[in-house]
Formats: C-alpha cells, sequence, structure tokens
C-alpha cells in the first residue's frame, strides 16, 4: 500500500483517474487538508494548553542537594517515574546531583540511593531493570560549591550536547537546600547555567518560602533578580495529591449540584485538618524556628482553602485566570488576631528542644505544636460561614481531610436511620486514617457526584468502617483510578511547564501577608501543654463563638487519689498534699491559669481589707509564664494599689540581661500600669560599686520593708525552688542560720554570679501567703526527693519555708511532678 505523503504526490495519484474519480479523489484530499489546518489549530489555539508544550531535545536535570534526606525520599524515585514516562517520546536526559562534598566522596552514596527507586505496577521486571540500569548510567554525581563549579557544569552539558549533536530542550535546576541558599544558587545559575538558543529554564524551589511577610518579600526580590517568575516552581507537595488537585476539577464538574448549595444559606462550616502522630525529632533545628502555623497552616492548609471557597476559573487550565481568583480570597479572608487561634505544645517537645539544641533545662520553648485556626470571608456567598484550619503533631492519629459540612433541617422523629436525617457533607480526604486511601464522599443525601474522566472510579464494595461520623456505606465514593506519590505528580507538572500546582510570587506575599499579624501576636503566648496521642483526650477541643476561638476544657478540680498515674484522667488540674501543705499540679498552661487567678485573688482581698497588696517576685526563668499571664489576660488586677518587691537578685547592674530586676521589668513591669514609686528593687548597686557590705544595701531594703509593709509582713511571696533544693538566694552549705534575725542578707551562690541579695527565712515565714512554684520535667528528680527527705535547712533549704501564721502552697507542673 502506498503512502500519499504531500500535495505532489496528490496530483499524479487523481490525474490518473476519470472524471468522478478526480473530483472524489480532490474532495478527499480537500478533507484531509481541512482536517490537517483543523488538528493545528487545536494544537496552537489554546494558548494556555500551549504552555506546557515541550521543545524536543535534550533536558538536564540537576538536584542541588542530590543526596539529602527529601532526595533520598522522593525526588529521585519522581524522575525516575519521569523518566520511564517519557523515554522514547523524543526528549534525552542526562540527571546530576549537586551537592557540597567531592564527587570522590559522595558518588557511591549517590548510587546507592539510585539503587532504590522502583517501577509502577504496571511495568514489567523485566523492563524496569532495564530502565533501571540506563537511568544509572545517565546519572551523575558533581560538586556544586563554589561559582566555577557551576561554570564546569554548562560546560560539560554543552560539550555533551555538540559530541552528540542533540538539541538542548531544557534545564531543570531542583534546589532541595535551605532556603537561606536560593539566592546565591541562583545568582549562580543566572550567571553560568542559562540554557541558550531558546530552551527553557525551571528553578524548583522547596518550603519555606521566608519566615514572615518581610522576609518573603526579600527572598522573592533576591530571586527576582536572577529568575523570572515562569521560571521559578515553588513547591506545596500537597498540591500534588490526587484529592487536593481533584477539588477544583469535581467543583466545576458538578457545578449543577454544588451551585444552588455552595453558600452561606447551605454551608455551616468548612473544616480542613491534617493530623500527625509522630513528633519533630530530628527536625527541631527547623521546627522551633517555625512552628505548625508556619509549617502546615500558612502553606498546605491555606491553598486548601483558597480551592475550596475560590470562584472557580472558566479555563481550568488558565493559570492567571486561577491565581487571580485564588488572590481574591485570600485578599477577602478578614484579618486574623489572638481571638482566632489556640494553639498548645505537645508534653516532650521542650525536651526535645534541650536535647537537639543543647539547650539548659531551664529553657522554655513557646514554639506551638499544634493550632487551630478560626477564619472568615469577606464575601456575601460565605458570610459568617467558620472556616477551620487545624494542624498538630503528636494527635491521635494520622489523617487529613477537608470537609464542606451542610446544614440538614430534617429531623425524623421515629426513622433516625433515615439517610436524610444523616449529616451532609462532601469529604476530601487526602489519605491515611481508617480509609487508608484517599478518596472524595459525597453524602448520599446530597446528590451523586459525575465524574467525567476514567482517572477516577467509584467505590461501591466497602468495609466496615466510619469517616467523620457516618458509616462509609452513607457515601458515594470515588478514588483515583490508580494512586501516584505527590512529588512524582509534580515533578511531571514541572517538565510539562505547567504552573496551576506551583506558588506564584503573588500569592506568596498574600498568604503571608494574611498570616504574619496573627503570628506577631502570637510570639509571647503560651501553647497549651498536651501528653500527646490518645491521652490527649478533650485537652484540644475546641469552642466557636462567633469571629473567636476558644478551648472547650476549663480546669477541672480532682483529688489525688483519682490521678490514676499518667492516665489521661490525671491531666486536670489537682489539688493535693505536698510535704504536708497545700498543692496545685497541672499542665503548665492550667497551672499558669491558676496561680496568676490565685494572685490577684489574693491582691483584692488585701487591697479590700486595707487598701494595698505588697507582692515579693523571685527571680529564674519559671515566674516568665506567669509574668506574661498577668501582663495580659489580668486587666482588672489592681496594679495601682500593689507594691511589688523582690525576693532575691543577682549581684549585677540593672541594665543587665542577668538582674532578676530587669527579667521583671521586661516580663511584666513595663507592661502593667503601676506607680513608678510602688516598685521596690534591690538596691545591690550603690555608690557606683556592687554588693559592697559597706554600702549597707541588705539593710536599706530591710528598712524600706519595715517602713511600708505592715508588720513586715508580705501578702504573697512568689518562690521557685533549684536543682540543689535552694530558694530565694538562700544555697546549701551556707550559714542560713546566722541570718535568722535579719529580713534581708548578702549571700553566696555556687554558681556565677556568686554574690546575691536575698530575702531571709525570717521575711518569708512573715508572709500571709507562700507559693512555691516548680515547673520543667528536669525538677522531676528534685521534686522526688523532696516528697521523702526531712526537714534539713544545711541540704534542703526549701524544707525551712514555713509559713507561721499563713498558708504555704506548692505549685507543681505535670513535667515535674510525673517526669
Amino acid at each position: 500500500m502506498r503512502h500519499v505523503t504531500g500535495a505532489g504526490s496528490f496530483c499524479g495519484l487523481c490525474s490518473s483517474l476519470d472524471r468522478t474519480g478526480v473530483w472524489m479523489c480532490w474532495t478527499s484530499m480537500l478533507v484531509i487538508v481541512f482536517l490537517l489546518l483543523v488538528t493545528l489549530c487545536a494544537q496552537g489555539g489554546n494558548g494556555e494548553e500551549r504552555e506546557g508544550a515541550q521543545r524536543q531535545g535534550h533536558v538536564s536535570v540537576m538536584i542541588v542537594g542530590g543526596t539529602g534526606d527529601l532526595a533520598k525520599k522522593y525526588l529521585w524515585q519522581g524522575f525516575f517515574r519521569l523518566y520511564i514516562n517519557q523515554v522514547g517520546q523524543g526528549n534525552t536526559f542526562s540527571f546530576y546531583a549537586g551537592g557540597l562534598s567531592p564527587s570522590d566522596e559522595t558518588t557511591p552514596i549517590f548510587f546507592e540511593i539510585l539503587k532504590a527507586v522502583s517501577c509502577s505496577k504496571d511495568v514489567s521486571p523485566e523492563r524496569c531493570a532495564i530502565l533501571k540500569d540506563q537511568f544509572l548510567r545517565l546519572s551523575q554525581y558533581r560538586q556544586l560549591k563554589s561559582l566555577e563549579d557551576y561554570q564546569d557544569l554548562a560546560k560539560h552539558i554543552e560539550k555533551q550536547l555538540q559530541e552528540e549533536g542533540m538539541t538542548e530542550a531544557g534545564r531543570l535546576f531542583y534546589l532541595s537546600v535551605p532556603a537561606f541558599a536560593y539566592a546565591d544558587i541562583a545568582d549562580k545559575i543566572n550567571s553560568s547555567c542559562r540554557p541558550t538558543s531558546g530552551a527553557w529554564l525551571r528553578v524548583v524551589l522547596e518550603k519555606p518560602f521566608g519566615h514572615d511577610f518581610r522576609s518573603a518579600q526579600v527572598l522573592a526580590s533576591q530571586l527576582r533578580g536572577s529568575l523570572q517568575d515562569e521560571e521559578m516552581y515553588r513547591i506545596d507537595h500537597y498540591l500534588g495529591k490526587q484529592v487536593v488537585a481533584k477539588i477544583l476539577p469535581f467543583r466545576i464538574e458538578n457545578k449543577k449540584f454544588l451551585d444552588p448549595i455552595w453558600n452561606k444559606h447551605h454551608i455551616e462550616r468548612v473544616e480542613i485538618v491534617i493530623k500527625e502522630a509522630l513528633n519533630v525529632k530530628g527536625r527541631i533545628s527547623f521546627y522551633d524556628q517555625y512552628g505548625v502555623i508556619r509549617d502546615m497552616l500558612q502553606n498546605h492548609l491555606t491553598e486548601i482553602m483558597t480551592l475550596l471557597t475560590m470562584r472557580p476559573p472558566k479555563n481550568l487550565s488558565s493559570s492567571e485566570e486561577v491565581l487571580q481568583n485564588k488572590l481574591h480570597i485570600l485578599s477577602s479572608v478578614l484579618p486574623l488576631g489572638k481571638n482566632q487561634a489556640v494553639i498548645g505544645q505537645y508534653q516532650a517537645y521542650n525536651s526535645e528542644v534541650q536535647q537537639e539544641l543543647n539547650k539548659t533545662k531551664d529553657h522554655v520553648s513557646l514554639t506551638p505544636t499544634f493550632a487551630a485556626v478560626l477564619a472568615h470571608i469577606d464575601e456575601a456567598q460565605y458570610e459568617g460561614v467558620p472556616v477551620l484550619l487545624i494542624s498538630g503533631k503528636m494527635l491521635d492519629e494520622r489523617v487529613g481531610y477537608a470537609r464542606i459540612l451542610f446544614k440538614n433541617d430534617i429531623f425524623c422523629l421515629e426513622n433516625h436511620n433515615s439517610i436524610h436525617c444523616k449529616p451532609k457533607q462532601i469529604v476530601f480526604y487526602f489519605g491515611h486514617g481508617r480509609l487508608q486511601y484517599p478518596a472524595i464522599l459525597v453524602s448520599k443525601n446530597l446528590f451523586k457526584p459525575l465524574s467525567l474522566n476514567n482517572e477516577w472510579k467509584e467505590v461501591t464494595e466497602h468495609t466496615d468502617i466510619s469517616v467523620l461520623g457516618s458509616p462509609i456505606s452513607d457515601y458515594y465514593v470515588q478514588t483515583p483510578a490508580e494512586q501516584r506519590e505527590a512529588y512524582v505528580e509534580l515533578i511531571s507538572h514541572i517538565y510539562a511547564g505547567r504552573k496551576n500546582s506551583f506558588i506564584s510570587t503573588e500569592n506568596l506575599l498574600a498568604s503571608w501577608d494574611l498570616w504574619t499579624p496573627l503570628l506577631s501576636s502570637l510570639a509571647s503566648s503560651f501553647p497549651r501543654i498536651y501528653p500527646g496521642g490518645v491521652d490527649n483526650g478533650n485537652l484540644l477541643d475546641i469552642h466557636l463563638k462567633g469571629t473567636a476561638i476558644t478551648y472547650i476544657s476549663e480546669e477541672v478540680i480532682i483529688s489525688p487519689d483519682q490521678m490514676g498515674g499518667t492516665s489521661s484522667n490525671s491531666f486536670q488540674v489537682i489539688h493535693g498534699k505536698f510535704r504536708s501543705a497545700d498543692m496545685v499540679s497541672a499542665w503548665a498552661e492550667e497551672l499558669m491559669e491558676r496561680l496568676a487567678a490565685d494572685i490577684q485573688e489574693a491582691a483584692e482581698a488585701a487591697v479590700h481589707d486595707g487598701g494595698v497588696f505588697h507582692l515579693a517576685l523571685s527571680g529564674g526563668s519559671s515566674p516568665l509564664a506567669l509574668f506574661h499571664r498577668l501582663a495580659l489576660h489580668h486587666f482588672s488586677f489592681p496594679w495601682r494599689n500593689t507594691h511589688v518587691w523582690m525576693v532575691d537578685e543577682r549581684c549585677v547592674p540593672q541594665t543587665e540581661l542577668e538582674s532578676n530586676f530587669h527579667t521583671l521589668h521586661d516580663h511584666l513591669l513595663q507592661h502593667v500600669r503601676i506607680p513608678y514609686y510602688n516598685i521596690h528593687p534591690m538596691p545591690v548597686q550603690l555608690n557606683q560599686r556592687l554588693c559592697v557590705e559597706e554600702d549597707r544595701g541588705a539593710q536599706l531594703y530591710e528598712k524600706e520593708i519595715s517602713k511600708l509593709v505592715n508588720g513586715s509582713s508580705f501578702h504573697f511571696v512568689l518562690l521557685g525552688v533549684g536543682y540543689d533544693g535552694h530558694t530565694a538566694s538562700l544555697f546549701p552549705g551556707s550559714k542560713i542560720d546566722a541570718l535568722e534575725e535579719n529580713l534581708v542578707a548578702l549571700t553566696e551562690s555556687p554558681v556565677k554570679p556568686h554574690q546575691r541579695m536575698s530575702l531571709t527565712f525570717s521575711a518569708i515565714n512573715r508572709a500571709h501567703k507562700v507559693a512555691l512554684l516548680v515547673m520543667g520535667k528536669g525538677k522531676h528528680e528534685m521534686v522526688t526527693q523532696l516528697s521523702r527527705v526531712k526537714d534539713n535547712l544545711e541540704k534542703w533549704p526549701v524544707t525551712w519555708v514555713k509559713p507561721a501564721n499563713g498558708r504555704l502552697v506548692w505549685y507543681i507542673d505535670y513535667d515535674a511532678l510525673l517526669g
């Protein structure tokens, strides 16, 4: 059979026929030409579809940081799958792992990583072995450290192209490195590694993209000096998850069902939840700088929120239209402040920080590992509809989903199991959890969803499980026909030049503009401590009231015999006894709430009875959370009638960070309206000297106490306890009993700065109420010993705290009590 390949062939063929045949032949030819023109127009007419059109030729892929954890787990697997899908499609490839180490050291490590890549199930083992061998032969490790290294890489690529007579299609740089290195590497790529002759350049960036709005703006400006925005692909790997990528197509495919109900009249609330069961061990150096809001909410959950609430684009392939619709939603979210968020931190996190970052045992990290944020969108369509964004570590399970919960105005009086009475919801289920596989679930009392392609299938056979309160049989369930890993998907999009699944500069800055004020307002907030896993109980349950969000659980007073070891019942506020005195114990946040409330109660009683309240406060790190609590939450505290005294002070200038007064001033006094003459720092610096006995600083302070404090009896004294059992600046082994008659004395500390000034037991034990605050896992051994030892002034000075006519209360957090 002859192949007709051109107009000349048609002419020759048609001229040999009779008149009727000639007419039919030319008609056929015109039809073929018309179809060819239609095909060409279809290929070139839609500019957005052409966005991903590939120039045929050679593609060079460089993973900078190519032997790191991300590359090892996901990236090389993704590029191997790309190679499998593209082999024989017209392009050739070279793959490079770049790193700071020399080639001879790292090449063996690199090839061990490559040996672990795998094929999908539809590739036979024989073919997989061949493809894997080819992939390894096309790959190499190169040191990419200096500008010269990048120049050498460019020369190597150009030499390969010339020797093999190949046309260059493009170069793809994947920066799997810390964000601080982006600008420098982008500059090196721009100056030495740009392709020529019309080949494309694509540079992939992993999050984090800044720490707040300003840092993101600076990073964007730096990158813009080297790369064009269309050359940058900022990865949010959640956008590669098949269910997330399906949100917009699903909304468009089911437009006729959704348009009437996708509004405030029918939607009760929107939830976007990503729960993780693991801790952050091994990632502390990164995580402690960022926390859960920057790590999860500002990017992953925000992107999902925009997909759920934005106006669906008329052209799903239009990156520009999708971007503009996302930006419109981001600009419509009402401002987020402290009332729109609750934060938490799992119990072991602080000790993990101390261990991995080599911090001291009294170091306190405020980094949240859990957050729930309530957002509202200032659009008529969503007016009053709560949008919840929730994520956390060390929760009860690993699961992720976005749920649209609809209002149900049907009430079944007798047949409660009727499908009409059950919740109406659409769940975009990302995976894991009880269902285990990604899926879109639609309640059967809503509608049966359409699916307009063969990439998704309906699941009709179900195991006996429930999802978000409803049996799986109550849903129509759709799942991908073939499950694909997110990075595999995104790498194929990068190769195709499809920008919809990536974060533009405008999108990035709009998101940071939304989240930065909230992050600033939470910077000094203390997260609620939760034990982790199933023991969290209801500690993290939340309550929505208007535009505000709070935790449901308040403190619950229970007796010590209900503690039950370390069961979930023990994670409440406990009233009991310790060393024959009263004890209050709770997680750190609840303990601070109780202590602050007790101090205010004592202040109000003292002011009511005598018009003045005398409060003596200790130094150290433990009271910092209390100071913040008093400053930020106790606006009705009678500060104008309060005199603040020091329990002890280091013999350093008050302007130095080591000064207890400096700490007290920075964390409390400057934030409250207290008359300056009601503040009484210890006079450790007199005559330009520090704690010289002849200057009689201790006697001056004692005289001031005797003059202003009735009977020298403070209304409330707050003390801490050191690891060695000292309290105030009364240390083991010192001649404390010699200070018996004095109210204030100079003492010696075993650690620098050695000289101290301190209230004595004579002053402490005259107080109406003394609080001993003990916090942190590092204090557990000390608490255990104190529970057993007898009073011993020489070894355990704190055992000598015994108010003569007042009350002693131990405030001990669960970390110190339970270890």
